[in-house]
């Protein structure tokens, strides 16, 4: 008999993948510091976006899959670069003017605009875990303010002044002519301005551990750089934190996979072991442009989960993590039905198919059953249809279509609803556009209005289904599909929508037929 652990082994889902890549690194012995340790990094230069949280999410999935496959422990930290100078001042945030004053300034000692926490790091910081604790992620947090000052980072920063030469040789090498006469590895924090000085190094002193420079008032410095007092660019810093920490495993987004060379190296130089990485698509607005936490372009993960619940969102980052995807709203509504399509698979599934079944990355060993009686898209044609302001205002169809359901039992469901509501409301409302059918789509749906007139059956959705995919096919509409396109324009104001014998079963049948009656009659059409 094929155990779990044999089948995960064997399993093409990516997490698997990605956790033998893992595992291969401790074939001959247990790593010595007794666990397996995931990164993710975070640089809190401004609110955090889904893109954050995805990087969290799949790295989350990695080490699910990891722990099945093997016996080791494993821990997960969310390192925060919030020691870095803030370049530029992000667009979506208040006190524009204040923030401006700050620049190149750490995040952690510029003022929170929000007026809330000890500073704009802290701030962004808070609301990062605040993020992944409503997920409910295991993880331990890490500060770069914290790593640097408490010391913790000071051997990797004494043997980087001891291996200064060679990091410079591996950053020299990467970077323009121009760029190469006054880069140095090492950013001290002024003590006279307070900010990150991109200066050039004038001497590096390995056996004291300092660095000597020019401030900003031209005068001569020597700084230790331990304490605090100095911190590496972001490129050394990657391979530093690695080596630092000995990390196994990070993963970042394709914008930094030209720098995987140069981080590598600088783990290597400090005597660190390089982790594992896993390079994931971008993802995009919906311009198709880069999501950026400085623009604040794209979704947030609070704009999601107004929307929709935290595990579409999860369902919608385990899919094809090497694709970039368009991250708009419309896209949760095909989450949250897919997703729930998954749930219901997975109880008859074999073993080898509940490892690939995306819901037993997201739930690990808890995957629960499905309420959802009822589609999310078709929730929200029956907030188009039935004009209802809140999810009370749904009820009395979903029982009529599902006379066990409430929302005592199915809890899902009742979220579900209020959910479409706000997203009807918000996003579909606005936009729909009602038409006039053609002729030939006239006399179809007036046919669709006698045969539901004359229907003395049970309201099932698949025989209702089958009537009106006859309906067309009698009507010679030529591909089908333009049958049902006709249906949902006229009809709903939209170009696609539910599978109309469902749509009819639940919103019920005679007020579909008044419906259809409404749009003939250029009711639909007159009241946009």
């Amino acid at each position: 008999m094929t155990t779990l652990r044999d089948a995960a082994m064997q399993s093409k889902a990516w997490p698997f993948e990605e956790a033998r890549r893992v595992l291969k690194r401790y074939e001959k012995k247990d790593p010595e510091k007794g666990f397996v340790l995931f990164e993710t990094g975070y640089g809190p230069s401004g609110l955090p976006h889904i893109g954050t949280f995805g990087e969290v999410a799949r790295t989350t999935m990695i080490r699910r899959a990891f722990e099945i496959i093997s016996d080791i422990p494993t821990k997960l930290i969310c390192f925060s670069d919030d020691m870095d100078g803030m370049r530029k001042v992000p667009e979506n945030v208040p006190q524009q003017d204040m923030l401006h004053q700050h620049l190149q300034e750490p995040l952690t000692t510029v003022p929170d605009p929000f007026g809330e926490y000890d500073s704009f790091g802290a701030h962004n910081n808070a609301m990062l875990r605040r993020f992944l604790d409503t997920f409910g992620f295991e993880y331990e947090f890490i500060s770069a303010t914290e790593f640097y000052k408490s010391g913790r980072f000071d051997d990797t920063l004494l043997l980087a002044a001891e291996r200064y030469d060679a990091i410079m040789n591996v950053m020299l090498a990467s970077l323009r002519e121009e760029r190469q006469q006054t880069y140095s590895c090492f950013l001290p924090i002024s003590q006279k301005t307070g900010r990150v000085l991109y200066v050039p190094i004038k001497h590096v002193d390995a056996k004291n551990g300092t660095i000597t420079f020019d401030d900003e008032d031209g005068v001569e410095t020597v700084m230790p750089v331990t304490g605090g007092q100095v911190k590496l660019q972001w490129k050394p810093d990657f391979g530093a934190r690695w080596a630092a920490l000995d990390v196994d495993f990070e993963m970042y987004g394709k914008d930094h996979s030209t720098n995987t060379p140069i981080y590598d190296g600088i783990c290597e130089i400090l005597g660190g072991k390089k982790p594992e990485h896993f390079t994931y698509e971008l993802f995009l607005d919906q311009n198709g442009q880069k999501i950026s936490k400085s623009k604040g372009n794209g979704l947030s993960i609070d704009e999601w989960l107004t929307y929709a619940s935290t595990e579409s969102l999860s369902y919608f980052m385990y899919q094809k993590p090497k694709t970039a995807k368009r991250m708009y709203f419309d896209v949760i509504p095909k989450a949250v039905d897919e997703y729930h399509q998954q749930l219901r698979a997975y109880a008859d599934q074999t073993v080898d198919q509940k490892l690939a079944n995306p819901v037993r990355h997201i739930h690990g060993d808890n995957v629960p059953a499905s309420d959802m009686v009822v589609p999310f898209q078709m929730l929200l044609n029956l907030a188009s249809v039935a004009g209802a302001k809140d999810k009370d205002g749904l009820w009395g169809f979903i029982q009529r279509y599902a006379p066990e359901a409430s929302p005592e039992t199915h809890p899902g469901v009742d979220q579900a609803a209020g959910f479409a509501v706000r997203y009807f409301n918000d996003f579909e409302a606005p936009n729909r556009r009602f038409r006039e059918p053609t002729e030939i789509e006239r006399r179809a749906m007036e046919d669709l209005a006698g045969r539901l007139a004359a229907w003395d059956q049970p309201a099932d959705p698949e025989a209702l289904q089958s009537m009106v995919f006859a309906i067309g096919k009698d009507h010679g509409f030529e591909p089908l599909r333009d049958w049902f396109s006709a249906l949902y324009q006229v009809l709903l104001g939209a170009d696609q929508g539910p599978r109309f014998g469902g749509f009819i079963a639940l919103y019920g049948i005679d007020e579909t037929r008044a419906l259809i009656e409404k749009a003939l009659a250029g009711e639909l059409v007159s009241a946009e």
